[in-house]
């Protein structure tokens, strides 16, 4: 098993539907995503050789279900993330153990060595991005997930909508609400100030001030 960086090469022309039912067009398919789906996986796993494993199920999945992406509901990437989310949603409940035991053993007996070190290389440069993403992990499952794929994948809100499944304006009110409660989190109400809407007093000034309060601006 080998881990090659590969050039982000367009697909084709602006617009055209990439043929994933081909072996031509899916390798395209391949070497045009490989970059990006291992950077979504390595911002979520921190081991090499589970990130390789991850990486291969998601594209194994997305070419037994080629024939079922449909252009007009979206972008191929869309699709594609779509599918890798359900693969490591699998991968977390445990649902491909049994399935992946061996695959894991093969795997670490293919891997190469450079392969492995080219691998953590990216799992280290993802560091920084999988600190911002545990961040997110007191936000309810579907605020995170959106927050996640636009924030920390850098999804469009169309593809993070395809890949959810959900409308662009869910999306887009999902990760208003994101923002606003992780804002609210970093910025925690003092319990020595006004309640909104709570009239200040502020002394007359005529009135003798104690000069044992301070009154702020």
């Amino acid at each position: 098993m080998r881990i090659r960086e590969h050039p982000q090469d367009e697909a084709g022309p602006e617009g055209r539907t990439p043929e994933l039912t081909t072996p031509d067009g899916f390798d395209a398919f391949y070497r045009q995503h490989v970059n990006a789906i291992l950077d979504f996986v390595t911002r979520r796993v921190s081991d090499p050789h589970l990130a390789a494993d991850l990486t291969a199920d998601i594209f194994v999945a997305a070419l037994e279900a080629a024939g079922s992406y449909r252009p007009e509901r979206g972008t191929a990437a869309g699709w594609l993330y779509g599918i890798a989310r359900y693969v490591l949603a699998g991968h977390w409940r445990g649902d491909s153990r049994e399935r992946r035991a061996m695959g894991r053993l093969s795997g670490r007996r293919l891997l190469a060595e450079e392969d492995i070190l080219a691998l953590e290389e990216r799992i280290d440069a993802q560091r920084a991005v999988r600190d911002l993403a545990q961040q997110h992990a007191g936000l309810s499952t579907p605020l995170r997930e959106v927050l996640d794929l636009v924030v920390v994948d850098g999804l469009s809100t169309a593809e993070a909508a395809q890949a959810l499944c959900i409308s662009q304006a869910t999306v887009r009110v999902r990760l208003h609400r994101a923002r606003r409660k992780l804002g609210a989190e970093r910025q925690p109400a003092r319990k020595d100030l006004p309640r909104p809407g709570a009239a200040l007093l502020v002394p007359r000034p005529s009135a003798p001030v104690d000069p044992m309060i301070e009154v702020s601006p």
